[in-house]
């Protein structure tokens, strides 16, 4: 059954737990922003909905896109199935590409918390956060009737200086 929303139909079961993306074919199209904010995001998004369908590229989880946020620039990036395809708009994560999922309940405005709460778990093992990754798992015209869920990807890095200090801090 396709949705005529734009809510993904199926989407991963990561709440707190750390996924390795590294590797994943990938369809990737950037944005512009201003100050961490998109413009025209509903217009990229159906450009690159097109591009799947007219390619008839496999997604993994149809309509799972995640947003990477910058100061003029970002991306919205959806998971496919390994393909080949001529897309000038198709890739590869790298590798390594740890993350860890937080499945937020609520809008942008009552994100920050969430964030936070991410950032110092991933802090407390001895990792670097980098990347932020948001999936919008309710659009907005569901939203109107349904809780607003959000996903929450922070990519990390192992950082042996780090972990040792945080050993150091558990010890005392």
């Amino acid at each position: 059954m396709v949705r005529k929303c734009n809510c993904p139909e199926h989407f991963p079961n990561w709440d707190d737990t750390d996924v390795d993306l590294a590797g994943h074919c990938i369809l990737k199209r950037g944005i512009p922003m201003f100050i961490n904010m998109p413009l025209a995001f509903e217009a990229y998004l159906q450009r690159q909905q097109r591009e799947v369908e007219n390619l008839e590229l496999p997604e993994r989880w149809p309509r799972f896109i995640l947003t990477r946020t910058g100061f003029f620039r970002g991306q919205i990036i959806r998971l496919l199935e390994h393909t080949q395809s001529p897309s000038r708009h198709l890739g590869y994560l790298s590798t390594p590409f740890n993350t860890r999922a937080k499945l937020h309940n609520g809008d942008v405005g009552t994100l920050k918390k969430s964030v936070r709460a991410l950032q110092h778990s991933i802090f407390d093992e001895g990792k670097i956060p980098q990347e932020l990754y948001l999936s919008y798992l309710t659009c907005p015209k569901c939203a109107a009737h349904e809780n607003m869920k959000i996903l929450l990807l922070r990519r990390w890095v192992q950082s042996d200086r780090l972990n040792k200090l945080v050993n150091k801090r558990r010890k005392k």
